[in-house]
């Protein structure tokens, strides 16, 4: 006899007893009674709804809001008991995400078709025979879906063996460690053990060139990258290739990744197949500080983090923001920062006799600048602003040099006599996210994949998702998506306007119509034509502006244009340069200075040793965007802000402080001495800098301008930006964006 059967007939026997030692007369009696209302389904109904639990109120996962817009559309399902009201269409994952249970994946990504590869965020669905893949299946009304039951467990764990299984143990030598999806996974929905003994298979690694590091034998086959590159970046570079165990992700032939956004594949992989290459075993995660900060090397202000380790910045990656970049950044704001510790200005710098530029102090310096500025005409003084100074700066350089008695100040990039009156002339009206809403485009001489490659990326989600026209006109460019050619010059924008070009149909047709014009169209002779065409075709098509809708955009390119066009730095003379005896370059590297008189006494306040430097007669050391604290304006109107994340290099100081310092030894002090003092000068001049993330909308638009008389020139459009990877003087003393440029050109 065995000893479980003992043990039951020993337990029998002690429970007899204990029940014996109650007199049966006061065993108590239940009564049953019955209530004929509930026989009826709908009381029926309502006691149990009556006898349901509170349930606790649950926060979706990562902030996820859900938008009905259509009310009718509107279904409810069970997640681990919990009711959800989602609306048609959605996904059983997205279903659980509202509910506050988050579900593991892999493949899936919010923002890429959905794959249903990797099986990881299997869940128990009532009624169905077997565990289904959340992510590929849609929410159906009344769904019961169990997501922590033994069968979604087992499941997950019998997934991640299978996942395991060719994976090398490279976890001490991985560059994702520590923001590993796999880790984590692993640990949290994986066994404690494997079964396969086998020999783990291994994989060539591909070069994809100088920015995406791989090691294939780390791959799990999710295809984020593949989907990445075909749906947003829009090249054709990578695939899938062989079957079984021999499948494989690669190029289908030995090429690089083409594409100005593939470092976006490096925040995808869930796993450590694809890492940053300039990154490699420099630093864990662990051991970085992260500063939310924004990016000035382009137009559209793209939110980032910047990690640093000491005073070093290792590494720059995206930070979100639906309404500018959603979580992409372009290679150049990825990969630039490298340059941030190359050919930096350290000292206050003085030529000598002889040529040669020697280390003086702050005092000697400014001193020096003092003397000279007092020696030469007010209509003589010359201020440059420079493409990455920020708004503090820009403010108190117009102020300093309208106390020394000029005017003459602009920002390079804005042209000469360019209209500063009205917002509307200069921004993204229709505003970076608005562009989604558009059903045609026309882009006059510019080609947004180089010059703001996260607005282009907007572009091609629209063209992709509802088959919207594009024309373009300009020089023959490279753009991933269709488009129609229209031609290279003014003409054929004077044609569309007067109707005798064929697009002008599908403008008409468009309820959405959007024109993008070039920042470049400012540097030419006939800007106030090209905008007067422009106008004319706004004022035939009436579904371009409207009270809900303004559809004239302009397409910035640097980050300080739209900061000093609202603080009014536009210059009082055509000539200015041609006549200056004193020129003050603050961070000024681009501007042509061949018609400058040979005896002008320049001063170049900037942080790198660039283009400006070579003409300098006076050097003061500025910090550079990642170790200041400034105000900058994007493309659309949206007022952003950088924060220090790194101290600044050796004896620089941040521009307006040393605006402010040299008002004081040429005795025109400037009555502001804190950043908050400044900023209180701005909200004069322009308050909308001041609501920090915040879009302000231009409140006019170009319709109540005059018409203008001059005509077009027949000079095509140029290409504005020759080289993407290289465009100021922090890309342009990177090593990486050497590297990226020269692979470029070949």
């Amino acid at each position: 006899m065995g000893l479980g059967l003992l043990a039951s007939r020993a337990l029998r026997s002690s429970s007899a007893r204990v029940l014996s030692t109650y007199p049966r007369n006061n065993a108590t009696v239940r009564t049953i009674v019955s209530t004929p209302e509930l026989h009826k389904p709908e009381a029926v109904a309502e006691a149990a709804a009556a006898a349901e639990p509170d349930l606790p109120k649950r926060t979706p996962i990562a902030g996820a809001r859900v938008h009905f817009p259509n009310p009718d559309d509107v279904i409810e399902v069970f997640v681990d008991g919990y009711p959800v009201k989602i609306p048609k269409g959605m996904t059983v994952l997205q279903a659980c995400s509202v509910a506050g249970v988050d579900i593991p994946r892999f493949c899936y990504h919010d923002r890429l078709s959905i794959a249903g590869n990797c099986r990881m965020c299997l869940v128990e669905v009532e009624k169905s025979p077997k565990p289904v893949a959340s992510c590929a299946m849609p929410a159906l009304p009344g769904m019961k879906i169990k997501t922590d039951t033994p069968i979604a467990k087992k499941a997950r764990e019998g997934v991640m063996e299978f996942l395991l299984m060719n994976h090398p143990l490279d976890c001490p030598i991985c560059d994702q460690g520590g923001e590993c999806d796999l880790q984590d996974q692993s640990m949290a929905f994986g066994s404690d053990r494997g079964r396969f003994t086998e020999t783990k298979r291994s994989v060539v690694d591909k070069n994809l060139g100088p920015l995406v590091k791989t090691v294939m034998t780390r791959c799990i086959q999710c295809t984020r990258c593949v989907r990445f590159a075909t749906e947003i970046a829009g090249v054709q570079d990578l695939g899938m290739l062989g079957r079984g165990s021999g499948e494989e992700i690669g190029t289908y032939v030995e090429k690089l990744m083409t594409s100005e956004l593939s470092g976006n594949v490096i925040d995808i992989c869930p796993v450590g197949a694809l890492t940053s290459k300039p990154f490699a075993f420099k630093a864990r995660n662990w051991e970085l500080k992260g500063t939310e900060t924004i990016d000035v090397t382009d137009a559209v202000g793209s939110n980032i983090r910047i990690d640093s380790r000491g005073p070093e910045v290792m590494r720059i990656v995206p930070r979100l923001n639906e309404d500018i970049n959603e979580e992409w950044i372009s290679d150049k704001t990825r990969f630039c920062y490298d340059g941030l510790k190359r050919q930096r200005l350290n000292d206050p710098m003085i030529r000598d006799s002889d040529g040669r530029f020697k280390p003086v102090s702050w005092r000697d310096a400014l001193t020096v600048v003092g003397e000279v500025i007092h020696q030469v005409k007010p209509e003589e003084i010359v201020g440059v602003a420079g493409k990455l100074s920020d708004a503090e700066s820009m403010m108190l350089l117009k102020d300093f040099l309208n106390k020394m008695g000029s005017n003459n100040v602009w920002c390079e990039g804005n042209g000469k006599n360019t209209n500063a009156d009205l917002r509307s002339d200069y921004l993204l009206n229709s505003s970076i996210g608005g562009l989604e809403k558009a059903d045609c485009f026309l882009l006059v001489g510019t080609q947004p994949r180089v010059e703001a490659a996260m607005v282009n990326a907007r572009i091609r989600k629209t063209v992709r998702a509802t088959q919207a026209k594009v024309g373009y006109i300009g020089p023959p460019a490279d753009f991933n998506y269709d488009h129609q050619h229209l031609g290279t010059g003014p003409e054929t924008l004077v044609e569309i306007a007067e109707g005798r070009h064929s697009f002008s149909s599908a403008l008409s047709a468009a309820k959405n119509p959007v024109i993008i014009i070039g920042a470049g169209v400012f540097e030419r002779e006939d800007k106030d034509a090209v905008f007067s065409v422009v106008q004319s075709l706004a004022a035939k098509h009436e579904n371009l502006i409207r009270p809900d809708w303004n559809g004239v955009n302009v397409l910035l390119l640097n980050a300080a244009q739209a900061a000093a066009l609202d603080l009014g730095l536009v210059p009082e003379s055509d000539n200015s340069i041609e006549s200056a005896k004193f020129v003050y370059l603050m961070g000024a590297d681009d501007v042509n200075l061949d018609k400058l008189p040979k005896d002008a006494f320049v001063v170049y306040q900037g942080h790198h040793g660039d283009k400006g430097v070579y003409r300098a007669n006076v050097i003061l050391p500025g910090a550079a965007f990642s170790e200041k604290e400034g105000t900058y304006v994007n493309t659309e109107g949206t007022a952003q802000q950088t924060v220090p994340a790194v101290p600044t290099v050796g004896d620089a100081r941040e521009d307006w402080k040393i605006i402010r310092a040299l008002s004081e030894v040429c005795g025109v002090r400037l009555p502001y001495d804190t950043i908050s003092g400044v900023r209180s000068r701005i909200r004069t001049v322009a308050p909308n800098l001041l609501h920090v993330d915040e879009r302000e909308a231009a409140t006019f638009s170009g319709s109540v301008k005059p018409e203008g008389s001059s005509k077009v020139s027949a000079t095509p459009f140029g290409v504005t930006v020759d080289n993407f990877y290289m465009t100021d003087a922090i890309t342009r003393a990177s090593k990486i964006m050497a590297q990226c440029s020269a692979l470029l050109k070949k």
